[in-house]
């Protein structure tokens, strides 16, 4: 799926990133990470979310989400859209 950045507004850089303290615990070596369920749709990922799952908040539901190299630097609400596409002949 495609990044929207256009939709938020950039943050100022003299501010730095918006950094939310999430609760992130690192998974033993064998075992499997759960995912981080949370609703800061504004959070920048930092490189140290890398390889990690996230239940990211929609409004409605939660999307899960991999945390891949190439998403370092975007928000987290950038990769779980808010909307459907309309389609006429959708039941």
């Amino acid at each position: 799926m495609q990044p929207t950045r256009w939709l938020l507004q950039r943050r100022s850089v003299w501010k730095g990133p918006h950094i939310v303290p999430l609760a992130i615990v690192r998974p033993k070596p064998g075992e499997e990470a759960k995912p981080i369920r949370t609703q800061a749709r504004a959070a920048t990922i930092l490189p140290s979310f890398v390889g990690l799952k996230f239940h990211v908040h929609n409004g409605k539901d939660y999307d899960e989400i991999d945390i891949t190299e190439e998403m370092v630097g975007y928000k987290l609400g950038e990769f779980s859209p808010t909307r459907k596409p309309f389609i006429w002949t959708r039941k």
